[in-house]
């Protein structure tokens, strides 16, 4: 199918709350955007149960490929704990096209750059952010465990819930590029690195951080990351074994 000029230039949906959607879920929020499409919050008209809808831009999702391609890989996923829960598929009417999108379970919770932004001086502590490291590496060990990668982790990307030091998370987005290789490996881990060296406040902050920090993010220097850490258990490990001076 030919898509019309107004599809391929499409950059937001920008659905009101309230749009009925497939004539079973009522829009709410717009959770987030990215090159891909957008995620609303909707809510199932029969039950009242909430959900998140992610509306993949027409010009991203040719022949329905894209969407397909995340679908297979939430469930491949299912039993990681910090990948969210694929429902469903379904369609709606948009400018005269019928528009597919992916139903999935909504999680509340903060998306770490704004949980970050709340921060004093707009970062963690040292020890806070090694918390939520560790939970990230968890789950990002799963993922790997099950022959597959995340693709593009960053602090948009990942929402966090947060009781005192205990953190809990789940990712919004994975990412296809091709099938799975050591560096597709490598640059999850190298991925890990970086959040933890944004969360503790970034090039501004970083010659003070102690060597706990520094011996993880390495001057964010990919090789002598990825060489120290060749695995997701060994980054999780050396977390476990940490000696604080």
């Amino acid at each position: 199918m030919r898509l019309s000029k107004r599809l391929r230039e499409l950059s937001t949906f920008a659905l009101p709350p309230g749009r009925k959607l497939a004539r079973k879920y009522v829009v709410g929020d717009l959770l987030g955007a990215g090159w891909e499409g957008e995620v609303y919050h909707v809510t199932e008209i029969a039950t009242g149960i909430e959900r998140a809808a992610k509306i993949f831009f027409p010009k991203r999702n040719p022949k329905n490929r894209a969407l397909q391609f995340y679908a297979r890989k939430l469930n491949r996923l299912r039993r990681c704990s910090m990948i969210i829960q694929y429902a469903t598929q379904e369609s709606f009417r948009y400018y005269g096209e019928e528009i597919p999108f992916l139903v999935s379970e909504y999680v509340e919770g903060e998306i770490l750059s704004e949980l970050l932004a709340r921060q004093r001086g707009r970062r963690l502590h040292s020890f806070e952010a090694l918390h939520l490291l560790h939970v990230l590496t968890k789950g990002v060990e799963e993922i790997h465990r099950l022959g597959e990668y995340h693709g593009d982790l960053h602090a948009d990307n990942i929402i966090v819930n947060r009781t005192g030091l205990e953190f809990s998370v789940k990712v919004v987005d994975l990412y296809h590029w091709g099938r799975p290789t050591p560096s597709h490996l490598r640059d999850d881990i190298w991925f890990l690195a970086r959040i933890l060296y944004d969360a503790v406040g970034g090039r501004e902050h970083y010659a003070k951080q102690p060597r706990v920090i520094k011996d993880i993010c390495l001057g964010l220097r990919r090789s002598l990351i990825v060489k120290r850490f060749r695995t997701a258990r060994a980054l999780r490990e050396h977390l476990e074994s940490l000696d604080w001076d």
